[in-house]
């Protein structure tokens, strides 16, 4: 599948919105789960939403649940994160990430994923 490709980030107003865009470059994400996380400088990578190629419904962190949506393309080569209603809190870097194996234990745990992006500046002004 390759490497992951971020893009979407931007600076945008509390209440505004954006929308990220994560690629497979060279390929297709393939089966197993692809999810988004989010860090901070000085903090731990947090996850943030998942959704699972074999299963239409995604999950995501109570944070961001109703604000945020995760999608995907049917031909598996692109995911997304819509973001709305953002806040200064949500300010952070955003990594896509495929997992290590097909199948997953714990979507929501980093080290389950083997395959990251470069990430993305959200940067979210009161």
């Amino acid at each position: 599948q390759g490497h992951l490709v971020e893009s979407g980030g931007g600076l945008v107003q509390a209440g505004g919105s954006l929308r990220l865009s994560c690629g497979a470059s060279g390929g297709t994400f393939g089966a197993g789960v692809t999810a988004w996380f989010r860090q901070a400088p000085g903090k731990e990578r947090e996850f943030v939403s998942a959704i699972e190629w074999g299963d239409d419904r995604p999950d995501s962190t109570d944070s961001v649940e109703g604000r945020f949506t995760i999608s995907r393309d049917n031909a598996k080569k692109n995911i997304y994160l819509q973001m709305n209603l953002l806040k200064p809190e949500d300010t952070d870097v955003y990594y896509c990430a495929r997992s290590r194996y097909t199948y997953v234990a714990d979507k929501r745990t980093a080290s389950e994923y083997s395959v990251w992006g470069q990430g993305t500046q959200v940067t979210v002004s009161s």
